[in-house]
């Protein structure tokens, strides 16, 4: 065995190829091929072809849009609906608390949270192309709902005495308080989920690219952030006002520490008994995860002993704990939207429509590829955006994709939506059925669900040490989106990070590296002559590469980097010459001056005899002729070092400009191109350009003719 592989390593080693063929330049080469002639179409005729329908095109349409009708009546039951029934269940068992909690980050009544956590689901199993992630409630969006709805209705906004013994005018505050803040939620829905529809019909599902990896995770930290913040007056039992917008955080926390005298010892109790036991549960489904046959659902285990115990030791009364209250039994009628609030919070709504269908997607793409099928980002969108612009009518805020009921989805055995619509079925019997049992669960239960199912997030603090190994520039971007995200709030935050990822594109394409190529001796590879010892310029020959694309921005550069690279600066090679030349014609003047004198002074000091017979010897032999010495050796002598200088000062004749790596060059980019081929030729340096693609021949040939 071991003789094999050391025979198949030397055969790895010596293994050649070698390719013989005639050297083509580009106009010999298009003179052998032949182009394919393509009929360009006009406007109307794309149009037109366009609004062509064939039932073949109309039911690929409909699939597209719908696309439960293509795997729905190929369901395979017996293989799929008991691991679809088991994961149904548990997600559905988990989406109940989470629903109750996220509605007060959305600083909204809990039912509300019921409410997002049927309508979206039910909806996306319909439209939706992902078979495992769980749409609902999810924390960072919540988050930024929450932070829209108490700038817009501050505890301010309805002037009420709080310390009126009259409990109908407290009552009323509060109603009010939370039907404008729900208005607000539900206007909120609506304007997201049109963003999306109308992103997802113009197929704009790219803008995600936009929002990378160490982007979205230092954007979610500092998210976690804030939501474990604003869930430490629920945990703690005391009393603040909800701060939104830049240094909230810091506000929040202040407001905190300065009434952490009136804790509520109660609430804290159950609120760190609550943690603890969700730790605990989370560590079992974990370590035994290969031994369950689903994991121990913690969550609604909580809520059913934090309920129970609050309803028996009458916790509301007795120690002042602050419970759910009112959950009103049934579904509401549906409701327009109140559209008139729109301007004031469009911006918001973009950024939750893309921060949602960013969640959505980067987790539908992770299951897709680990169990081996497509989903359509454009179809992603127009999925969330119907379930968002159609709750809205229902009463739910915006919604999008859970990591931690997604991973149970998925983990416990789901194949399609089917678990999902079960899930929802499960909320819908919570809603109509039993949610006034739930109304003594006392809200530091609430807070430490929240707080535990940030542990995923609050974890991404290791990326720091992680891309400080891989990449300067994405920790750059994961430090910028954190501390824009905690200071600045979410919403300026993400625009903050947004922005700096673009700049740092920029950086980079404006910024590459440069290289001098040479070739591994008897081969045709060509890699850095500074990164290898045994990589060989040819003599007079330089290649020049640089990994990035010609355009505006990094023109100078470009063109600077190629004069320090190659050691050739045709400017300052001309400038000297030209330096040298008018220094050589001043030595001749000033010659042809001092001969002129001594002729003069020769002249007067003779008699008129000798004078005549001077002059005309001086005339024969001496004096210049046309501004140039009869003397030979003179001329000889000029001529000879005007010829010295002439020549290039560099052993170099040929320049190669290795395109390979350029995607697109710009006018900009091609002037300078135009001038680079222009300023090395006059200095006898030939340039060539190689591995060009057909597009940048096409752009030099234009800009060049």
């Amino acid at each position: 065995m071991a003789r094999a592989e050391e025979e198949a390593a030397c055969l790895e080693q010596t293994q050649r190829y070698c390719v013989q063929r005639p050297i083509y330049n580009q106009e010999l080469l298009q003179g052998q091929l032949h182009r394919r002639q393509r009929t360009p179409q006009t406007l109307g005729q794309k149009i037109a072809q366009s609004c062509r329908c064939s039932s073949k095109k109309a039911k690929s349409h409909l699939y597209s849009f719908l696309p439960i009708l293509k795997w729905l009546p190929r369901y395979p039951v017996k293989e799929y609906l008991l691991g679809d029934i088991i994961s149904g269940v548990s997600t559905g068992i988990m989406q109940l608390p989470q629903g109750l909690a996220y509605a007060l980050l959305a600083a909204v009544p809990p039912v509300f949270g019921l409410y997002s956590s049927f309508y979206p689901v039910f909806l996306y199993t319909f439209f939706g192309t992902s078979r495992h992630i769980s749409i609902g409630t999810f924390a960072v969006v919540s988050m930024m709902i929450g932070g829209v709805a108490v700038r817009e209705v501050p505890e301010e906004i309805i002037p009420l005495d709080f310390n009126s013994t009259n409990i109908t005018d407290v009552l009323e505050y509060y109603s009010a308080k939370d039907t404008k803040r729900v208005q607000v939620a539900v206007a909120l829905a609506f304007l997201s989920g049109l963003i999306q529809l109308c992103l997802g019909f113009l197929r704009f599902g790219f803008v995600a690219i936009y929002l990378t990896e160490p982007l979205v995770r230092g954007f979610t930290t500092a998210a976690a952030v804030h939501v474990f913040v604003s869930q430490l007056k629920y945990l703690l039992g005391i009393q603040t006002c909800r701060y939104s917008g830049p240094l909230s955080v810091v506000y929040t926390l202040a407001a905190v520490f300065s009434k952490i005298t009136t804790t509520n010892i109660a609430a804290l109790i159950v609120g760190l008994t609550c943690i603890v036991l969700l730790l605990i549960g989370k560590t079992i489904n974990l370590r035994f995860k290969k031994k369950l046959p689903v994991p121990i659902p913690m969550e609604i285990i909580v809520v059913i002993i934090g309920t129970g115990v609050s309803a028996g030791m009458n916790l509301n009364e007795s120690y002042k704990v602050n419970i759910v209250g009112n959950i009103p039994q049934g579904l509401r009628a549906p409701a327009v939207p109140e559209i008139h609030l729109s301007p004031a919070i469009l911006g918001d709504a973009v950024a939750i429509a893309i921060v949602g269908f960013s969640m959505a997607v980067s987790m539908a793409k992770i299951f897709a590829l680990k169990h081996g099928y497509t989903i359509n980002g454009n179809q992603e969108l127009i999925a969330l955006g119907i379930c968002n612009s159609v709750g809205s009518f229902f009463q739910t805020f915006p919604v999008t994709c859970s990591m931690s009921r997604s991973l149970v989805q998925e983990s416990t055995g789901g194949k399609t939506q089917i678990a999902g619509a079960l899930s929802a079925v499960m909320v819908l019997l919570v809603i109509v059925a039993i949610g006034y049992l739930f109304e003594p669960l006392p809200q530091a239960v609430l807070a430490g669900i929240v707080m535990v199912n940030l542990k995923g997030m609050l974890k991404q603090f290791k990326d720091i040490s992680r891309f400080w190994r891989t990449s300067k520039i994405e920790l750059a971007i994961w430090v910028v989106a954190f501390v824009a995200s905690l200071f600045l709030g979410l919403d300026y935050g993400l625009l903050t990070a947004v922005t700096f990822a673009i700049i740092t594109v920029i950086y980079r394409t404006q910024s590459p590296e440069y290289r001098i190529l040479g070739q591994i001796p008897n081969t045709d590879i060509y890699c850095d002559v500074e990164e290898y010892e045994e990589v060989k310029e040819y003599p007079g020959i330089k290649i020049f590469q640089a990994n990035t694309s010609l355009y505006f921005a990094n023109s100078e550069s470009y063109r600077n980097a190629l004069k320090k690279k190659t050691g050739v600066d045709p400017s300052a090679l001309l400038a000297a010459r030209r330096k040298a030349q008018k220094r050589h014609a001043r030595e001749i003047k000033a010659a042809n001056e001092h001969r002129k004198k001594a002729v003069l002074k020769l002249v007067s000091s003779s008699t008129n005899d000798v004078e005549a017979s001077a002059k005309h010897e001086i005339a024969s032999d001496d004096l210049p002729v046309n501004g140039k010495f009869a003397d030979s050796s003179v001329q000889d002598t000029s001529l000879d070092e005007h010829e010295h200088f002439v020549e290039p000062k560099t052993n170099i004749h040929s320049l190669i400009l290795d395109f390979t790596p350029v995607n697109f060059v710009d006018s900009v980019g091609a002037k300078t191109l135009k001038l680079i081929i222009k300023k090395y030729n006059e200095v006898g340096v030939y340039v060539c350009i190689a591995s060009c693609s057909g597009e940048l021949r096409f752009l030099f040939f234009v800009s060049f003719v």
